[in-house]
């Protein structure tokens, strides 16, 4: 019978990597046998999302909160750059084209970063064209590293820890980061001590923000919260007065009493204004003054608005 012939050749030699020299010794029964479900992948030894996971756990939460989600980001242009570090946007590196026409901007853009001590590489421009997708760079690409924002519950202790009275803004759904840098910059302009934004829906703190908030972002922390309705509701709870704004509220921001109290000014999205949960959640729904002719403000303008506002009559009370 094959596979059991005594004749040279006719059975493998013990100890090859194949089966079993004659008969199956039951393997074949036992290789039929369920062998549970397979391990999800963060549970796999060697898997790439187990190491993410035992990653996170040697970081710790409040850093993870920070950094989850970001990347570096590349601002390219050389007016787009030039504004970046103008603005004191922090960056880690400013690549250069070798062999590029020079002109004012590159040479100011290459001064400031010189300055602040940051990288400058030449880099052929193959190897900038690949760095930046194709897009046109004109010779100059900024790395800017991702932004740390700061925890909630940190931003509300301290407002409540200041001199005078807490002043946060919360911003509810906007996406343009345009208008969120000009609100970071409204909000340290009138000495609000904090800038609190849903950490879903929600532009960040990207270069265009740094660049409209002319650097005001380091100067006044930004926070992201995980559920902003909550994070309204703590600081409720905290003794401050959550003031939304809403072209169909009650009160006029010129009858806003509560302006020397601690406050939350809450400004909607573009368009939609305030969802139905932050909404419900506000102690107050404010709205400003306008002519017919308009139906409603820029979320940063009407953020200004307000803010300045909070700030005159916190001015007349302290004389």
């Amino acid at each position: 019978m094959a596979g059991n012939s005594r004749r040279r050749g006719a059975i493998r030699k013990t100890g090859t990597k194949k089966g079993a020299v004659v008969g199956s010794g039951g393997q074949r029964r036992r290789g039929l046998e369920p062998k549970g479900p397979t391990p999800k992948a963060a549970e796999r030894t060697g898997h790439p999302a187990q190491k993410r996971v035992a990653a996170a756990a040697r970081t710790g939460p409040q850093q993870r909160r920070r950094t989850e989600g970001e990347t570096p980001e590349t601002v390219v242009g050389r007016n787009p750059v030039v504004e970046c570090l103008r603005a004191g946007v922090p960056a880690t590196a400013l690549h250069v084209a070798v062999g590029m026409e020079l002109d004012e901007r590159v040479s100011e853009s290459v001064q400031l970063a010189a300055d602040r001590g940051i990288a400058i590489l030449e880099v052929p421009r193959v190897d900038l064209d690949r760095m930046t997708g194709g897009v046109l760079h004109q010779g100059l690409a900024l790395t800017v590293p991702p932004f740390e924002y700061a925890h909630p519950s940190d931003v509300l202790a301290a407002a409540q820890a200041a001199q005078t009275p807490a002043l946060l803004v919360a911003l509810d759904g906007v996406t343009d980061p345009r208008n969120l840098g000009a609100v970071v910059r409204s909000a340290a302009a009138f000495g609000a001590h904090g800038v609190l934004l849903p950490q879903r829906r929600s532009a960040g703190i990207t270069a265009v923000a740094w660049r409209t908030s002319a650097g005001t972002a380091t100067r006044i922390p930004v926070a992201r919260a995980t559920n902003l309705t909550r994070t309204l509701r703590d600081a409720s709870a905290a003794g401050l007065t959550v003031v939304g704004l809403d072209t169909e509220g009650a009160v006029s921001v010129d009858e806003l009493e509560a302006a020397t109290e601690p406050l939350v000014v809450v400004v909607g999205g573009e368009g939609r204004g305030l969802s139905r949960l932050v909404r419900e959640t506000c102690d107050l729904a404010v709205a400003i003054p306008m002519s017919r002719t308009v139906e409603s403000l820029n979320a940063s303008v009407a953020a200004g608005v307000v803010l300045a506002e909070v700030a005159r009559r916190r001015r007349l009370a302290a004389r």
